[in-house]
């Protein structure tokens, strides 16, 4: 469990106070709790519909991508990444979350009822870059339009068997 405590220390560090967040982690029956962005990492939130098939993509070239989310209440997939980037991101239909913006963070390791780890935080600081995360975006979409996505598999080949 040793990964999860690194992820846990790493995640609660942008809170206010870190020691409250991990007990609140801890006591919260969601296991979720509410973190800064804009410190340590922004997160871009791209529709499910595009979210998901960039997550494959990325999946296909990247050995780790950064932390990503899956949820948002109404089908988003969020990617962290570096502090800074939501304040210069121009998309349509991509929501940002950076400096002055809080976004609900579940608990690495557990399943929260809205909010779930597509690829949960490893606690080293990796983050998602966000000119890769562009140019899978570009990717996911070409693939979509002319029908050649494949979709996420559980067998450990995309974001679903992780």
């Amino acid at each position: 469990m040793t990964g999860a405590k690194t992820a846990v220390d790493w995640l609660a560090s942008v809170a206010p106070d870190p020691a409250a967040c991990r007990r609140q982690w801890e006591r919260n029956p969601m296991g979720v709790a509410l973190l800064p962005a804009g410190k340590a990492w922004d997160v871009l939130m791209l529709p499910d519909r595009l979210g998901c098939p960039t997550l494959d993509v990325l999946s296909r070239v990247l050995d780790q991508p950064g932390p990503v989310l899956g949820g948002f209440g109404d089908a988003r997939t969020g990617f962290f990444v570096p502090p800074g980037t939501a304040a210069r991101w121009l998309g349509t239909g991509v929501r940002t979350a950076g400096r002055g913006t809080w976004i609900v963070v579940p608990y690495p390791g557990r399943t929260s009822g809205g909010v779930r780890w597509l690829i949960p935080p490893d606690g080293s600081g990796t983050l998602t870059d966000p000119t890769l995360l562009e140019l899978a975006m570009h990717e996911a979409a070409a693939e979509l339009a002319t029908g050649d996505h494949r979709p996420p598999t559980d067998d450990g080949g995309g974001y679903g068997g992780r």
